[in-house]
């Protein structure tokens, strides 16, 4: 299911967490989705424009700033 991580490891050059939680991270899935791991920010959903929207079956991440633009270089450019 996950097939290649987008970015490099947030534990690239020593960095450390405990048990290796509470690391940012997004991963290309094999089916081309991709997975976003981060701070589960749903309770802000309330915020969102009028133009979005949260479902029951969703939740909205929050990741590091820098953590979706070291992976830019990783993410296609095309569908």
């Amino acid at each position: 299911m996950f097939a290649k991580r987008i970015g490099p490891d947030p534990h690239a050059n020593g960095a450390k967490s405990v048990g290796c939680q509470g690391c940012p991270d997004i991963w290309e899935l094999d089916n081309g989705d991709f997975a976003v791991i981060g701070d589960d920010i749903t309770g802000a959903a309330g915020q969102l424009p009028s133009s979005a929207g949260c479902g029951p079956d969703e939740r909205i991440v929050r990741i590091p700033r820098a953590t979706l633009v070291l992976a830019k270089p990783d993410i296609p450019d095309h569908v």
